[in-house]
């Protein structure tokens, strides 16, 4: 392990990397509002966040899954522009926040080096 490989930097990488997965499933999932019998994917982001903590060194694929009960229109396509663009909006806010404290982790990393230079 580097010392620029710290814990906190993989669990980072791997927050961003899901929230990224699941901002382009939501685009593909708006996109795709007028195409018959289009089902809505997502993925369990607390989930697939509990799965890389217990194995960080090798996280597994995250599960895309259709997402069930909603309401279907007579074409059986059930993506709902309302969910989708407030997932959307939490998404960027969780994305946000990850760059933010991935700032903050790089930011004690370099304070570290330089006291050490001291």
């Amino acid at each position: 392990m580097s010392w620029l490989e710290t814990s906190m930097l993989q669990r980072m990488e791997r927050f961003l990397d899901l929230a990224s997965l699941r901002q382009s499933l939501i685009s593909s999932n708006l996109a795709n509002v007028d195409t018959p019998g289009y089902r809505t994917r997502d993925i369990d982001f607390e989930k697939e966040m509990q799965k890389a903590a217990a194995a960080p060194a090798d996280p597994p694929h995250p599960v895309v899954r259709e997402i069930g009960g909603l309401v279907e229109r007579p074409d059986r396509n059930n993506v709902s522009v309302d969910r989708e663009t407030l997932l959307l909006a939490q998404t960027q806010l969780q994305f946000q926040t990850g760059v933010a404290l991935l700032k903050q982790e790089f930011k004690r990393l370099q304070t570290a080096i330089t006291e050490g230079k001291s």
